[in-house]
């Protein structure tokens, strides 16, 4: 005898029911809503951005909508965060450490451990979901990078794309980085977009504020009362650093005077609007190993005036996230919405120094890091100064000019010290603060960035409930710091915290912090920790661990402690376990045959077929036309054949600098056109380009591309977006190809003698003969 699963399809119907209409009572389940008044929420989170770069925090940048939102809401003037992004979002989203979220690092490594795992699990809730639980219409647009690089294509399941996170609506890009310009692939809701080419005036900040405000209007349109969530989260002002031309214009020689005298003015502005407590003090340069920052006077008048121009552009990037949060707000108040809406404005970690002592015209050069690296590799291209900024150059800063953007603090985004975890922090609500609930000010109090989700829950009249969907949910980490905002004199709701990253750590209680600077390499133990005590000395510059070895000690157990309970084992270490990804990925380097219409492929999925290895591209023409055959990268890296006025042309952009080769006629008819790499010792690829089994050309050997580059994925019969060759797409765009072709065919050959087998057994060497 079997048990019926079949449900009465009346049991629980608070009405009544009869054979007719009118023997019956109708009855309605009630709407979700959070409450009458219940705000909106809008979060403003950016990217890479330095506690000092906005007006509230000490910026000579113009941040006129900033000001006045900090005019009228609070400034936490000692919140921290996670010193990289996936961990910091995954944290801001879950009120979770991102270790138990299984965010350790950038969502760009798959070592094969809890910490790492990269996906949120169904008994953590995002912020979205439990708005949206609770009758919130929830949006997110622009950066994501909780997706795992390898599942971010259009055959994966999307279990951690936004909209399966709880997110009605969602327009941006899904990994950490991207041109500003010409993104690498948009995606909208659940769909990747195929592009070929984004208009000339297009401007990826513009784009998403544009899509955020047009989310919003479609609501009020629909619905008169529902609240929204909206997520907007800049891909600027992290690198590769690309702002308009008229942004730029507005910043011209506003640096020259380099980054010791910025850092200074802005000290002063902080402490004269009582950021700090009286007697602070600003830490001379950064000095550490790999960390240095040259004195100002100390650079070429050539330096300076170069170096000056990168500054420009990351000024414009700020001026210009202003301007389209006050295009925003100001949709916001004509809808009558901005006086009941809380604005979060924060970054997700501090200010980067990945632009190197001399910074960049190559990103994705300067952005390589690989232990067998040639001595002729060059982090940096000779690019006219003029481009810097603009399409044509991906450019970053010097990181003098990031420990500007930290001032007062040391070090850099990645590092547990201040530079790394110390923020801009700025909350408004105009109804709140009326309502008393929200007093304007600085507050110096302590709070960390798992805090935003249950102080938002709780600012929205929601609690967090112990179970969702029959799923009994983890319980947070995070502690509302809602009494502070109304209460000045309230103790921080946070009193004590770990943080890990790449081996960096620290400890925070009651104003004593414990940190670490950690060396590659080098052993964990007692001797790397320093103590500061941040009440009085907030820019760590006066060590107390030899003054105070218990508390060092008291402290680096509670480290310990907190380490296993938030599941932060393994620590890296020389292994090269880093590089290591999951045995599955390895179908990803059979041969693949892609066909005429094939949208784009994803930038990850294109480079399994390429990386550190060599490989075949067999283009098979059925009748030979002018347009590309294939691309894969863009201006930051990548190679294309096209055939333009009947001759086949190879190119190839290494890392900014374009080569051209001609391999002669393609007469009309059928052809096979064959592209092949070989892999050499010291990174670099000898290519031959054949026809019909007839060797056309063997360019000289180039530099391979490697770590994010190519950026762009590959696309048969059209170079989309941002062009391998700037030169042929000034000539004809994307150009599409007008012949016929019947396939693309690429076949990964064997790892090159710096695989990432090679790296794992180099790193390995390393460590040991470091110990």
């Amino acid at each position: 005898m079997t048990t019926s699963t079949r449900r009465d399809p009346y049991d629980g119907f608070p009405g009544r029911i009869g054979r007719t209409f009118a023997a019956s009572e109708p009855a309605w389940p009630a709407p979700r809503t959070p409450g009458e008044k219940a705000p909106n929420i809008v979060v403003v989170l950016v990217d890479d951005m330095g506690y000092s770069d906005i007006g509230p925090f000490g910026s000579e940048i113009a941040t006129p909508v900033l000001d006045g939102l900090a005019e009228d809401g609070v400034r936490l003037s000692n919140y921290h965060t996670m010193p990289l992004c996936s961990p910091a979002r995954a944290a801001l989203l879950t009120g979770l450490n991102p270790h138990r979220v299984g965010y350790a690092m950038v969502a760009n490594s798959d070592p094969g451990f809890p910490g790492y795992g990269m996906e949120i699990a169904d008994d953590i809730p995002t912020l979205a979901e439990l708005l949206h639980d609770s009758g919130y219409a929830t949006y997110a647009v622009g950066k994501w990078h909780l997706v795992r690089d390898s599942a971010s294509n259009a055959a994966d399941d999307r279990d951690n794309w936004p909209l399966r996170k709880g997110f009605d609506q969602y327009y941006g890009v899904l990994e950490g980085l991207t041109s500003l310009f010409h993104p690498h692939q948009l995606v909208r809701d659940n769909s990747p977009l195929d592009i070929d080419e984004l208009p000339d005036d297009y401007y990826y900040t513009d784009d998403i504020t544009d899509q955020a405000i047009s989310m919003v209007k479609s609501l009020r349109a629909h619905d008169p009362d529902k609240p929204f969530f909206l997520y907007l989260a800049h891909n600027a002002v992290h690198g590769p650093l690309q702002a308009k031309e008229e942004d730029i214009a507005r910043h011209r020689g506003r640096y020259d005077e380099g980054w010791d005298a910025l850092r200074e003015r802005r000290f002063a502005a902080q402490i004269a609007d009582g950021l700090f407590p009286p007697g602070t003090e600003l830490p001379e340069r950064n000095s550490e190993a790999g960390q240095d920052v040259p004195a100002w006077d100390s650079l070429t008048e050539e330096q300076q005036r170069l170096y000056a121009r990168y500054m420009e552009v990351y000024a414009a990037l700020v001026d210009n996230i202003d301007q389209n949060l006050g295009r925003l707000t100001a949709t916001l108040d004509a809808l009558g919405e901005l006086d009941n809406t809380i604005i979060v404005f924060t970054s997700d970690n501090g200010g980067t120094g990945e632009g190197g002592a001399e910074g960049t015209r190559s990103y994705f050069s300067r952005f390589v890091h690989h232990p067998a690296l040639p001595g002729d590799w060059t982090p940096d291209v000779d690019r006219d100064p003029e481009l810097i900024g603009g399409p044509r150059s991906l450019v970053h800063y010097p990181c003098g000019w990031g420990m500007a953007s930290n001032t007062p603090f040391r070090l850099y985004k990645g590092h547990t010290y201040a530079g790394g975890v110390r923020v801009p922090f700025v909350l408004s609500w105009h109804r709140g603060a009326r309502d008393g609930r929200l007093t304007p000010g600085v507050r110096p109090q302590y709070q960390y960035v798992t805090d935003i989700a249950p102080t938002l829950l709780e600012l929205a009249g929601l609690e967090r409930p112990e179970q969702r969907r029959g799923v009994t949910l983890q319980e947070p980490d995070g502690v509302t710091f809602g009494p502070v905002l109304t209460d000045p004199d309230h103790l921080s709701t946070h009193p004590e915290q770990y943080c890990e990253m790449t081996g960096n750590r620290s400890y925070y209680r009651d104003g004593h912090k414990l940190v670490t600077l950690h060396r590659p390499g080098a052993p964990y133990d007692d001797s790397e920790w320093a103590l500061y005590d941040i009440r009085t000395d907030p820019t760590e510059i006066h060590d107390l661990a030899a003054e105070h070895p218990d508390l060092v000690k008291e402290l680096s157990a509670a480290w310990e402690t907190a380490a296993w309970r938030n599941g932060v084992f393994p620590l890296p270490d020389g292994s090269g376990a880093l590089a290591r990804r999951n045995p599955a990925e390895r179908r990803l380097s059979r041969p693949l045959t892609l066909l005429p219409g094939t949208p784009e492929l994803e930038r990850y999925r294109s480079s399994r077929l390429v990386s550190l290895r060599s490989f075949e591209v067999t283009v098979a023409v059925e009748e030979t036309g002018e347009g590309v055959l294939v691309s894969h990268g863009d201006q930051g890296g990548g190679y294309s054949l096209y055939v333009e006025d009947g001759r086949l042309h190879f190119a190839y952009n290494e890392y900014g600098v374009l080569h051209e080769s001609d391999a002669g006629p393609l007469s009309p008819g059928e052809h096979l056109v064959r592209l092949v790499a070989t892999a050499e010792k010291g990174l670099r690829w000898a290519f031959t380009i054949d026809v019909d089994g007839e060797v056309r050309a063997t360019p000289p050997s180039v530099h391979q591309l490697i770590g994010m580059a190519p950026f762009q994925g590959i696309s048969v019969g059209v170079d989309r977006k941002s062009p391998v060759s700037w030169p042929l797409f000034e000539r004809h765009r994307s150009f599409r190809y007008r012949g016929r072709l019947r396939s693309v065919t690429y076949i990964p050959g064997e790892p090159g003698p710096d695989s990432p087998e090679a790296v794992a057994q180099a790193l390995k060497e390393a460590a040991a003969a470091f110990e």
